[in-house]
């Protein structure tokens, strides 16, 4: 570029300092952005929030804090990308403390959340296990005037399955499928709703629900095949479990190792050595 005469300025720099971020080398993306300075170009909000993105992935809080920091010395103010970036890092280091306290001095500084702060916190908050938190967040974004989209109910609905809260997860997935919603359900969120269901032992209701995939026109993976024959074989119906696993590529599924895995540890927790080999 530089030989043809045709210099580089702030956006082709902020390409390549994102770029170097996303490949895990935030170092030589710092280099850049000091690089840019000496040159007398000055970055702008969109390099800082890359770099600031390239030190989250690392997990290297403190660095992606002080750069955060200095954009504000710098005569910038951070964007609603940058709270984002910064309060996602934050929450991927289960520092939910510090997320938090971003977020409201996001709404401080007049900038609104979008639906994108929110799924980030619904996610730390459900992952670290502060549920009623998460659920607060989850009716905030409709007082706030926003719509959930289909990542807020994933993150809610994984969040309260693991942590065994399955009456409300099936609350919560009944929201979605009304019309007030305006959203479908697809596979992923029936995936969660059915793992949900088999780790607490209602294999009635998750019979249910496998069974309405084609109902609904959905098409489901291995995963959700593995999950239903791992329950299946717990509660010692390996004839059933069985004909799921000969019906995965019945569906036009391709049955992975999890698959037979799955088939041989249920055949040989019930004695049965003879189909397990």
């Amino acid at each position: 570029m530089v030989a043809t005469n045709c210099k580089p300025n702030v956006f082709t720099y902020s390409i390549l300092v994102d770029a170097l971020c996303k490949e895990g080398k935030v170092l030589d993306a710092q280099d850049i952005v000091e690089r840019m300075v000496q040159l007398g170009i000055e970055p702008n909000i969109v390099t800082y929030n890359s770099l600031m993105d390239g030190y989250c992935l690392q997990g290297q809080m403190v660095k992606a804090r002080i750069v955060f920091n200095s954009v504000t010395n710098k005569g910038l103010a951070p964007d609603i990308y940058s709270y984002n970036v910064i309060i996602n890092g934050y929450c991927k280091a289960k520092r939910m403390d510090e997320a938090v306290e971003l977020f409201q001095e996001m709404t401080r500084n007049g900038l609104t959340p979008d639906v994108v702060t929110y799924n980030t916190l619904i996610s730390g908050m459900s992952q670290a296990g502060r549920l009623a938190t998460a659920q607060e967040l989850f009716d905030e974004i409709w007082a706030c005037g926003l719509v959930p989209d289909l990542i807020t109910f994933s993150v809610l609905l994984h969040g309260l399955c693991k942590h065994g809260r399955i009456h409300e997860a099936i609350r919560l997935f009944r929201v979605m499928q009304s019309t007030s919603s305006g959203l479908e359900s697809d596979i992923f969120h029936y995936t969660i709703l059915i793992d949900g269901l088999c780790r607490v032992g209602q294999l009635k209701v998750t019979r249910e629900l496998f069974c309405a995939l084609t109902v609904k026109g959905l098409h489901p993976n291995a995963y959700p095949y593995n999950i239903m024959m791992k329950a299946l074989c717990k509660e010692g119906l390996l004839d059933e479990a069985y004909e799921l696993f000969r019906k995965i590529e019945a569906d036009s599924c391709m049955r992975n190792s999890c698959s037979f895995n799955t088939m041989i540890r249920g055949f040989l927790h019930n004695n049965d050595k003879v189909r397990a080999i």
